[in-house]
């Protein structure tokens, strides 16, 4: 039972701290000035599944040999950015929802990248870079220290992340079309705490008067905007342990970061969906209930469309024409999924549990957790609202007890 109740305080702990960090990077995405290009890029993103085995094998992270995966809270991804001048040079960014990345798994995807397109993508111009999450599966790197309580190498967790990474470049490889670069910078407070204020007070002074805070606080991003489609992928960096779900934990997690890309992938999508509700002329138009997936139907929608016939004598109006607004769904359709990425920095002391350690008990779960998170959630859906952001008063969690 009390296994249960930590497994669900662990559940609402990173979905709500991942909340505000979701929330604040829509800020900084919304008030991106500062442009690096002016479409004097090209830009492909991709992003491919690297879950890997979910059960019976040693988590990376807290080197706790008890904590043995035995389920799935939310499935891992790579997700690639490629950057080309045209005609020029080009860079690949890959953040993996897993601890760190690995000397070896890199080794293993330029060899499958130099097989497939040569020396395009190399050591040279080829980053990967992990989260740190505490909750995904070991025994993909290649030193022992960090294979010892995985008892030792892990095929499968190796084999998935390759994989992956390559697909996920290969994606962003094909997907390469014109586009602006832009980037911001801003202060997000209340996502991070340092775990060891009182060892930092033994800085010098004259050290500690260099900064505001004792934890670093800056994110920075940067936005693709792809120039037929707008907004199509971010990715940023910023300062905190992916230590939201405890070293009891056993399901399989991106924790904060990979739990903040997913919210911000789902409200691009949401907002996409409801975008096209209206026609590029700006005039709403019904739900198909002919057909139910746009995205999954596009040949039943081209058969569709090329049955309709204007009648003799009736001029196809913006209003009348059904075909138009077919085709528009068809465009649509061909637009990439918005790809996000928060990626992990100069973590050091910096804990994501803010408000310290968290004992869990049942009461507490069912009077400051549960009842709290499920009125508000009723509330939003209710009004058809976005969550309101004081939720951030409820990230419990417990003591980061990481290296």
């Amino acid at each position: 039972m009390m296994e249960f109740l930590a497994s669900v305080g662990c559940h609402f702990r990173v979905r709500l701290r991942a909340i505000w960090l979701w929330i604040s990077l829509v800020f900084v995405l919304q008030y991106s000035k500062t442009a690096l290009s002016d479409s004097n890029y090209l830009i492909g993103l991709g992003s491919y599944d690297i879950t890997g085995p979910a059960a019976d094998v040693n988590m990376m992270g807290y080197a706790n040999t008890e904590q043995i995966s035995s389920g799935i809270h939310f499935r891992l991804r790579a997700r690639s950015f490629i950057v080309a001048e045209p005609q020029g040079k080009r860079a690949v960014f890959v953040n993996l929802d897993a601890c760190m990345a690995s000397q070896l798994v890199t080794i293993k995807v330029l060899e499958r990248l130099k097989a497939r397109y040569g020396n395009l993508y190399t050591e040279q111009n080829v980053a990967i870079s992990g989260i740190h999450t505490h909750a995904g599966p070991g025994g993909y790197l290649q030193y022992v220290v960090y294979i010892v309580t995985s008892l030792g190498f892990v095929r499968q967790s190796f084999d998935v992340l390759v994989d992956g990474i390559e697909k996920s470049i290969v994606q962003a490889h094909e997907n390469l079309q014109p586009g602006s670069i832009f980037v911001n910078k801003g202060e997000l407070l209340d996502a991070g705490v340092n775990r060891s204020p009182s060892a930092y007070l033994n800085n010098p002074a004259s050290e500690r008067t260099k900064y505001k805070y004792d934890v670093d606080k800056e994110m920075t991003l940067i936005k693709f905007v792809d120039d037929q489609w707008g907004p199509v992928g971010s990715f940023n960096w910023f300062a905190t342990h992916g230590t939201s779900m405890s070293r009891t934990n056993s399901l399989i997690s991106g924790d904060n970061k990979g739990a903040a890309a997913r919210f911000m992938e789902d409200w691009f999508e949401q907002n996409d969906i409801k975008s096209n509700e209206l026609d590029t002329d700006g005039i709403p138009r019904r739900v198909s209930n002919i057909i139910s997936s746009i995205r999954h139907n596009s040949h039943e929608l081209l058969e569709l469309a090329a049955s309709f016939q204007s009648s003799p004598g009736k001029p196809a109006t913006r209003t009348s024409s059904t075909a138009r607004r077919v085709r528009n769904a068809l465009r649509q359709a061909d637009k990439p999924g918005f790809v996000s990425a928060f990626c992990q920095t100069n973590c050091g002391d910096v804990s994501p549990n803010v408000l310290g350690t968290f004992v869990l008990t049942l009461v507490f779960l069912v009077t400051s957790i549960i009842v709290p998170v499920v009125e508000r959630m009723n509330y939003a859906m209710a009004e058809d609202r976005v969550i309101p952001m004081n939720l951030k008063v409820l990230v419990l969690s417990g003591r980061d007890n990481s290296i």
